[in-house]
């Protein structure tokens, strides 16, 4: 599994840089395999025209679920499943969101919409039967959500 998960976010690292090395990212792949805090995905969704809209789903297993939906400008979505029977949704309107979505196990559950500007929002699930949301409306509003186990469930909702 560690093995699976260094080979998922080593791709999605790649697609997020344009196929380039990233060697600032490099360190926290080698630690723990995930996409880590050292990824800046403000400033990648920010190397694009600010009129497009970026979405990466990477999935790996049986009966993955992922649903990206973007409206507005300059937004980014990313989602990485590896294991099986899980369930993403992204939901981002209006301009320069981010979201990311990473789930390691089988039967977790991750969810996260935004509504404003320059928002972001992160959720990393490792284990079984995990459910996360985040619910955002405002400006410049930032949330992480990070499970290690199993049946665990939490919501985080900002508005403004």
């Amino acid at each position: 599994m560690r093995l699976l998960q260094g080979i998922c976010a080593g791709i999605v690292l790649a697609l997020l840089s344009g196929w380039g090395a990233a060697a600032s990212s490099t360190a926290d792949l080698a630690d723990n395999f995930d996409l880590g805090p050292d990824i800046d995905l403000v400033a990648l969704r920010n190397q694009q025209p600010a009129a497009n809209n970026r979405a990466y789903v990477l999935q790996q297993g049986v009966a993955n679920h992922a649903t990206l939906n973007q409206t507005g400008r300059g937004t980014l979505g990313v989602i990485v499943q590896a294991g099986s029977d899980q369930e993403a949704y992204i939901l981002q309107q209006g301009s320069e969101l981010t979201a990311a979505i990473s789930q390691y196990g089988s039967a977790n559950e991750a969810y996260i919409s935004q509504i404003g500007a320059y928002n972001d929002a992160r959720i990393t699930q490792y284990g079984a039967g995990n459910s996360a949301r985040i619910e955002q409306a405002g400006y410049g509003l930032s949330s992480g959500i990070t499970q290690y186990g199993n049946g665990q469930r939490i919501l985080v909702r900002q508005v403004q």
